[in-house]
């Protein structure tokens, strides 16, 4: 059976947001999205880019993933999700603007971190997150103390995914144009904090209420 409160949260944006913003969907059904901001954001139901950024309908492009990754560039026959988004986003849409929004208390650093056994022999998620070693490396924060060594390997894996941006060949060329901005940000889920990264020091500054 389909879940309740999906029907009931349906119901809810049918009598409310959908008749406030119907002219807005009939304008993107009759002539298709546009948006100039894209989000790769994590999959954790607490950090919905959307909610987050107040967001109207067709205003930012969003691609989700465990723990916000961006794989660096590669040729072959696999599949890329997060890179046949970029893809869409920065050739297709020309997007202005590419954030990648790291969080707090992020599962897949911690299953990164930690040396817990896989949930499954396949171990999607620890293949997945094997790609943020590099950023690990170049923490100077001691593995013992926990915490922050968890706060710390979440920024540097927002880190590690601007660097790798700038490995696919479209989007560096766009940046290099002046055509594309790319940005680091974090979200404090318990302080709904925002932070920003300052793309001169390096540092996450908090951005005022």
């Amino acid at each position: 059976m389909f879940p309740d409160r999906l029907i009931t949260g349906y119901r809810s944006f049918r009598g409310g947001r959908f008749p406030a913003e119907r002219g807005r969907y009939s304008e993107l059904a009759a002539t298709g999205q546009s948006p100039s901001i894209m989000v790769i954001g994590c999959v954790d139901s607490r950090v919905s880019p959307e909610v987050i950024f107040d967001a109207a309908p067709g205003e930012i492009l969003v691609v989700r993933n465990v723990a916000n990754l961006v794989p660096p560039y590669e040729e072959g026959g696999e599949q890329h999700g997060t890179s046949a988004a970029l893809e869409f986003g920065v050739r297709a849409l020309h997007v202005k603007h590419v954030v990648v929004l790291g969080h707090a208390f992020c599962g897949g650093i911690k299953a990164f971190a930690s040396d817990d056994a896989p949930l499954t022999k396949s171990d999607f998620i620890g293949k997945w997150m094997s790609q943020i070693a590099p950023a690990a490396e170049v923490l100077k924060t001691p593995k013992d103390d926990w915490d922050e060594y968890l706060h710390q390997l979440e920024f540097a894996s927002v880190e590690l995914s601007l660097k790798n941006l700038l490995t696919f060949p479209f989007v560096r060329a766009a940046v290099e144009k002046g055509e594309l901005l790319l940005h680091g940000a974090y979200f404090g889920v318990a302080s709904g904090r925002l932070l920003v990264r300052d793309p001169r020091s390096g540092t996450f500054e908090p951005v005022e209420a």
